[in-house]
């Protein structure tokens, strides 16, 4: 026999350890000496020999620890009438209590009440709707190329990431500070876009700009934008998200989503591939623009590697690049669209915007063309 110990061997299957427990005492016919074998105690072999004399193999099963009398359980009767209370009025255990005993002469602890509501799976809704903007979406639930992109903003300058040499070279020669990305959900392929202000009307615009690319590229797939609860796109408000979804997106058959706050690995996809624009693009390259147009061609050429050659070993990939994948799923468009070229959004957002929606875009751009002189704005 093997030396382990019994707590081991019960781990991966506590009747096979059990069993295991009984042969060896009917081989030595000595507790203490079972005992031995197994680094276990006497008591623990008399508990399960015990169980196997009354009981058989059957008695080495695992039994419920639930006691057989519970003299304070709340009787059957009131929780029936915790429950009808709470359809009737659908009240908070605080308001359930004070209904049922005003009402039904129950005197019963909110704290109670809620083990009773819990216990049938019944929740409190939320105040908030938010069924404009949820559910969120699982990119590996996705097939079909473009029907989820996930979208985030990241904040180029932070020396964390950067170094704090090339952190001062970003400052000094004013390049862009914020890049917004599109990540395709099941091919990964990727679209980027810069700007020198975090705002919403960058990132509208970045949208439209998106969808008008895929549009132009033969996709007619209806496409949604997942993002964060950044004001950027639109925060938190679900009237506002819906509005814009309305005027600017939706002509476009284009959506509007966000992911529950905090779970960030519903955009993972995206957050990931940020981590490799550090590693693989500003850490090595970023040193060499020194104006706006040279980082805009070093973006270029980046987009075009990470889309056409790099090699990708995420789930559904197989070590191919995206525009590779995109074409194994059935696209049979032109491989420009694996090439969206990296645009500075605050040149052209603002007239974008009133060319898309000019009676409904004024009051989206007057934050924006009235805080011209801000660094990180959000309207």
């Amino acid at each position: 026999m093997a030396d382990m110990a019994y707590r081991e061997v019960y781990t991966m299957n506590p009747v096979e350890a059990r069993k295991r427990l009984i042969r060896t005492f009917q081989e030595t016919g000595n507790i203490s000496e079972t005992a031995r074998r197994w680094h276990t105690s006497p008591q623990v072999v008399r508990k399960w020999l015990r169980r196997y004399r009354e009981e058989g193999e059957e008695g080495l099963r695992d039994r419920s620890r639930r006691p057989h009398h519970s003299p304070r359980q709340t009787p059957p009767e009131v929780e029936q009438q915790v429950l009808e209370a709470r359809r009737a009025t659908n009240y908070g255990r605080e308001r359930l209590a004070l209904y049922l005993k005003r009402e039904r002469g129950i005197s019963i602890s909110p704290y109670t009440i809620r083990h009773i509501l819990r216990r049938h799976g019944v929740t409190k809704q939320s105040k908030h709707s938010y069924q404009s903007i949820y559910p969120a979406r699982w990119a590996w639930s996705e097939e079909t190329p473009f029907a989820l992109m996930q979208v985030d903003a990241k904040d180029i300058l932070d020396k964390k990431a950067l170094g704090t040499t090339l952190w001062h070279h970003l400052r000094q020669h004013r390049l862009p500070r914020y890049q917004w990305t599109a990540c395709d959900g099941r091919t990964r392929l990727r679209f980027l876009a810069y700007s020198h202000r975090l705002n919403r009307t960058n990132g509208i615009a970045f949208l439209i700009l998106a969808l008008l690319w895929l549009r132009t590229h033969g996709v007619t797939t209806k496409v949604t934008f997942q993002t964060d609860w950044g004001e950027e796109f639109g925060g938190d408000n679900p009237h506002r998200i819906a509005s814009l979804e309305a005027r600017f997106l939706q002509p476009l058959q284009g959506a509007l989503c966000r992911y529950p706050k905090g779970r960030k690995q519903y955009n993972g996809r995206v957050e990931r591939s940020h981590r490799t624009d550090d590693e693989e693009f500003y850490r090595p390259y970023l040193s060499q623009a020194h104006d706006t147009t040279q980082f805009l061609a070093l973006a270029a050429r980046w987009v075009y590697f990470y889309n056409v050659e790099r090699v990708h070993l995420g789930a559904g990939m197989g070590g191919n690049p995206p525009l590779t994948v995109l074409r194994e799923l059935g696209y049979t468009g032109p491989d420009q669209i694996a090439l969206f070229p990296p645009i500075l959004l605050d040149q052209i957002s603002t007239d974008l915007l009133l060319a898309c929606d000019p009676e409904g875009g004024n009051d989206l751009l007057a934050y924006y063309i009235s805080d011209r002189g801000c660094g990180k704005t959000a309207v």
